[in-house]
């Protein structure tokens, strides 16, 4: 009789094995009112359903003529007969959807709204829903008052056959501020394990956030909470609730808002499963040309980027260092958002563009550790750029972090080469200035290296052999973060680097602080087959917002400064006022007054000179030293930007005069410190209707459209450098050959050129360093360089000693454009490019080859026949002006000698 019972037992087992089905993959789920389902359901809920995707009903419904423990296709309600949409409905059906067609899923929903996690709690739930009203208790009810009991039980029969593979949780808002509530869920999951004969490390838990602070929810406190549970739960995994729509109560939410949730639930559970959906890890453009594919794969996120099918960065490192962790490994993608669309539009007359219409497709990305929400990166893909960014989520109740590093990361296919400024190291150069974005780029040279040792600065130009173009920077750099580098690694790699620690003479940290959640600055990626997305990009500023509204609409316009011919020893109340005389005499807008006005002219007698100069229809800019007490710089006004009570003071006194801007020179950092000095001197000036021009600074990053006052920086090799030394004189052709592609393509640049001396002083003798350009390549770099205001460095006496058509050229030239568009040209060779200001074009071109350059270009914006105007020149660089057409085909034939230009208008 024995013998016979245990072979009939042995006979149970093998049918009950024997019957599951280990490719129906079973997955508990259950909760309060969002895992029941708040939102109504709609059309789109209902309709394509997979039959693989099952149900098991929970209770009876008769309406639907379900019957509980049987299964059915899950088109909702799943959980009783009139709830609405859950995050279970998108959750089986994002999983039937990349999961091989042989599995199935099947879901168990058991969820009673507003409950407190109590009522899963095998042992007390009684004394719990005793003390409930009773809108509660009939739905649980419904349950047999035991809701945890009923998840078992179907459980059960569905073990018989499937695989349970998995628990969802949605619970917390009426636990909401209960720092027990990670215990009490972590006994109804060990319950739940051991009641089922399950392991843990088969059936992970996956649980969900409230409605998202930024939803504004009135439970969101809780997340910080919910976050901490793979703390207690090693098998945990937090499900975010960033950006999923609330509904009007910012308790539940939205039907699109529990059709996020629900995919952020299976892209988790797919990542778990070893299954990855491959759509939902790439952004394309909208072109579709431009591909960008996230991974983790080996715990380690990467991207890369494909254009039109070739490899423009192969597979790069992305991920942060803290000291909250270290996220740059062992990390997890948990999810994919739905694909959005940006389509923006803005004005902005201080660019390279006028008007902007930014267009591109922005997925987010969010990875986790051990379970836990750790941060979001944002990709932002147009039809030739990418941008990404980082958000960094709280972590328990750490609302604030440093980034010690970032391995963000840009790996260039081998055989590319690099256009690269090298960083310079800190407190060096002039007076300890430096870093200040001063030193020569380097041309098509190999990779592999690491600039002077302390990596680049940006932009970076690579050419990926004759596919084509790549530049890297970044933008929307304020206070919130410090400024950054590229640093040079081995195989084609380039990493983010945070500013050296000597830099600001040792003051502020090197790594930025960030407050919880928070985010870092954009990085860009700009992808072509030529040059032109390169020189026409406009997504340092396409990504950013302003930070604040304009005091006043501010005016923009050329001008002149005595500096650049005359020195220090022009800083003098006669020498300024022949300036003013002069600039309006050009029909200029504002004179610079450079350095030692305080003590070479007087304070008392800058108001005077402002009076002067209004009387002339002139406006002035005043220059500044930053300095505090970061470099050595001996140059006054010193110690007045650098603290807020005398810039304040200073800025008021200067908006009573009418001065127009200010250039502030000397700063030499990236530092965080560095970057909160530049912001608030900007919104001071911006308090007091003033504009702001650095020099001596860091790159732009986002500047021209974040701050609506900021004007430009110089951030280059500037023409202070041509006063200098005969050496820049000589390499001028080069290096002006190389910024449409570099300095300039990323923001507005304050040059200071366009000299129509043959030498740099104020007699135009020989003597200092000689001009080696001709009179045409001045005009055409006051086209190819770009800021709205501009300082010629032009002087009194070139009235009678220019060319006369240079000088009336020089009058015309446009300060704000409405276009731009790259003909031809390679950095450091050579540039032809047009700019539209209104219906007139611009084509400028320079040449910097040893050889005299022969180019026949097409110019589609100006009709063939049309009278044109070409400023050239001959093989002595003698310029001149003629009459010229566009022939049939709307070609033009060039020939630009070596340091020579031409221009051709309309």
């Amino acid at each position: 009789m024995k013998r016979n019972f245990i072979i009939t037992c042995l006979l149970l087992i093998t049918m009950t094995v024997s019957a599951q089905d280990g490719n129906f993959h079973i997955y508990l789920c259950f909760g309060q009112s969002n895992m029941e389902g708040n939102a109504k359901i709609e059309a789109q809920d209902t309709c394509g359903v997979s039959d693989r995707f099952r149900v098991m009903a929970a209770v009876d419904c008769p309406e639907t003529g379900r019957k509980k423990g049987e299964w059915y296709t899950a088109v909702p309600p799943l959980v009783r007969c009139n709830t609405g949409l859950t995050p279970a409905d998108y959750f089986g059906r994002a999983l039937v959807a990349n999961l091989p067609s042989e599995v199935k899923v099947g879901v168990i929903n058991v969820a009673v709204g507003g409950c407190k996690i109590d009522l899963f709690d095998k042992e007390n739930y009684k004394e719990y829903i005793v003390a409930q009203p009773d809108w509660m208790k009939n739905m649980a009810q419904e349950y047999d008052f035991n809701p945890y009991g009923r998840l078992v039980e179907l459980a059960k029969l569905a073990q018989q056959q499937g695989v349970i593979k998995g628990i969802l949780l949605h619970q917390g808002e009426s636990n909401t501020g209960d720092k027990e509530w990670p215990l009490k869920v972590k006994s109804v999951y060990q319950n739940l394990l051991k009641d089922l004969n399950l392991k843990a490390e088969d059936v992970p838990l996956l649980a969900g956030e409230t409605v998202h602070a930024d939803q504004k929810g009135i439970c969101a406190s809780m997340n910080a909470i919910i976050d901490t549970l793979p703390q207690v739960i090693p098998t945990a995994h937090v499900i975010s609730s960033s950006s999923c729509p609330a509904a009007q109560d910012n308790l539940h939410f939205t039907a699109e808002g529990y059709r996020i949730l629900g995919r952020r639930y299976a892209s988790k559970m797919l990542a778990l499963l070893g299954f990855h959906n491959a759509e939902e890890r790439r952004v394309e453009s909208p072109d579709g040309k431009l591909c960008v594919t996230i991974a983790d794969e080996g715990g380690i996120p990467t991207y890369n980027i494909m254009y039109d099918g070739v490899a423009f960065l192969q597979k790069s490192p992305l991920g942060l260092d803290t000291n909250i962790g270290d996220f740059t490994c062992q990390m997890s993608l948990d999810y994919a958002s739905p694909l959005s669309c940006i389509n923006d539009e803005y004005a902005l007359s201080t660019i390279k563009q006028s008007k902007v219409h930014y267009q591109a497709n922005a997925r987010t990305f969010t990875f986790s550790k051990a379970g836990r929400r750790i941060y979001d990166i944002i990709f932002q893909v147009s039809d030739n750029d990418v941008a990404f960014k980082y958000r960094m989520y709280p972590q328990g109740e750490t609302l604030c972090c440093v980034i010690r590093r970032e391995a963000t990361g840009f790996v260039l296919p081998q055989g590319s080469t690099t256009f690269l400024c090298p960083q310079s190291g800190p407190m060096n150069g002039f007076a300890r200035t430096s870093p200040s974005y001063e030193t020569p780029y380097a041309a098509d040279e190999a990779m592999g290296k690491n600039g002077w040792g302390n990596g680049y600065t940006f932009p970076c130009l690579f050419r990926h052999a004759d596919k084509g173009w790549v530049l890297i920077s970044e933008t929307g750099v304020g206070s919130l973060y410090c400024g950054s580098r590229l640093l040079g690694k081995e195989g084609g790699l380039y990493t983010i680097g945070f500013p050296q620690e000597g830099e600001f003479n040792g003051n502020g940290t090197v790594a930025p602080g960030i407050a919880l959640p928070g985010e870092t600055p954009w990085r860009t990626v700009t992808v072509g087959e030529t040059l032109a997305p390169i020189v026409e990009t406009t997504v340092p500023y396409d990504v950013v917002k302003p930070l604040y509204e304009a005091s006043q609409e501010y005016k923009y316009g050329r001008g002149t400064w005595s500096w650049i011919i005359g020195g220090d020893a022009s800083m003098n109340d006669v020498e300024q006022k022949r300036y003013i005389d002069f600039s309006a005499d050009m029909g200029y807008e504002s004179v610079l007054v450079d350095a030692l006005w305080d003590t070479q002219v007087g304070r008392e007698k800058i108001a005077e000179l402002a009076r002067y100069a209004a009387g002339k229809g002139i406006a002035l800019f005043l220059w500044y030293n930053s300095n505090g007490y970061w470099n050595d710089a001996p140059q006054s006004p010193r110690g007045i930007m650098s603290n807020t009570i005398a810039r304040r003071r200073e800025m008021k006194w200067m908006q009573s005069m009418g001065i127009r801007g200010i250039k502030v020179d000397f700063v030499g950092s990236d530092k965080q410190v560095t970057m909160q000095l530049y912001e608030d001197i900007m919104a001071d000036a911006n308090d007091y209707g003033l504009e702001v021009i650095f020099h001596g600074c860091t790159l732009p990053r986002g500047w021209e459209r974040m701050y609506p006052n900021f004007v430009a920086c110089e951030a280059v090799l500037a023409s202070e450098n041509l006063h200098f030394s005969q050496a820049s004189c000589d390499a001028e052709a080069f290096n002006a050959c190389l910024h449409p592609f570099m300095r300039n393509a990323v923001g507005s640049m304050d040059f200071g050129g366009s000299a129509l001396n043959r030498y740099y002083n104020a007699k135009n003798e020989p003597g200092g360093s000689r001009r080696v350009t001709s009179d045409v390549f001045a005009l055409a770099t006051a086209v190819l360089f770009q800021s709205p205001v501009q300082h010629f460095a032009l002087a009194p006496n070139n009235l009678t000693d220019a060319p006369a058509w240079a000088v009336d050229f020089m009058k015309r030239i446009p300060f704000v454009w409405d276009e731009v568009r790259f003909i031809d040209g390679y950095p450091g060779k050579y540039i032809v490019l047009a700019r539209r200001q209104g219906d007139r074009w611009y084509i400028a071109g320079i040449n910097a080859q040893q050889e005299t350059l022969e180019l026949t270009v097409k110019l589609p914006m100006l009709v063939a026949g049309d009278e044109m105007r070409i400023y050239s020149d001959d093989k002595s660089l003698t310029g001149g002006v003629k009459p010229a057409k566009l022939n049939k085909k709307g070609e033009m034939r060039l020939s630009i000698p070596c340091n020579g230009g031409v221009v051709i208008t309309n």
